[in-house]
């Protein structure tokens, strides 16, 4: 059980070094979801599809397809893989998009649990801290449900793919620096990550 809650927690502070947004900055879309909406994600990996569901996270539902809608995750390296516990990704390839998403929104109480294939915003230590980092469950995560972590749909195909996602940097590479330098950062220190091709709305 402590070595769970230790990695619980990196999960749980990896927004913590989050920046403010400039006032002069133009705050993003925050356009309402449809109450059901499937995403197409095309990986170094292969294919996997993720169905959300807006009643069980409305507002991480909403920045979700907000996100997917503004092409922000194309190109994202999954730079945080632990096995039998999740995989992580959301800094932007280009850092200018990271630095403009970097607005923390409305916490949702958790009506779903974090099953496994489920997908859910990471969040800070401190309330409202979600901002564009997400992860996948490899496994039943149940404890991070009273930790505040509400999932706001699943994996409905592919999930043999996201499974396969590479893990071999485990943890090292630096949120930080994602956030400062983007893809420039991660494809020289850590050539071997996956990433997303594109992520779109099923049609």
């Amino acid at each position: 059980m402590k070595k769970f809650s230790a990695i619980a927690w990196i999960a749980l502070t990896l927004v913590a070094c989050s920046g403010s947004k400039p006032a002069s900055a133009q705050a993003p879309a925050n356009e309402k979801a449809p109450e059901t909406f499937r995403v197409n994600f095309d990986t170094s990996r292969g294919l996997f599809v993720v169905e959300v569901t807006r009643e069980q996270a409305p507002n991480g539902a909403d920045r979700f397809y907000n996100l997917v809608k503004a092409h922000y995750f194309d190109g994202a390296r999954f730079y945080r893989v632990v096995p039998n516990f999740m995989v992580q990704w959301g800094g932007a390839a280009d850092p200018a998009d990271s630095k403009k998403w970097d607005v923390p929104f409305q916490d949702d109480p958790v009506k779903a649990s974090n099953e496994r294939g489920t997908i859910t915003f990471a969040a800070s230590s401190q309330p409202n801290s979600r901002t564009t980092h997400m992860f996948i469950n490899f496994a039943d995560n149940a404890r991070l449900d009273a930790m505040g972590f509400a999932p706001i749909g699943k994996v409905v195909s592919g999930m043999d793919n996201v499974d396969g996602i590479y893990s071999g940097d485990g943890e090292n590479p630096d949120q930080g620096q994602i956030r400062e330098e983007g893809n420039a950062y991660l494809t020289k220190a850590f050539p071997n990550l996956d990433y997303i091709k594109t992520a779109r709305l099923a049609q």
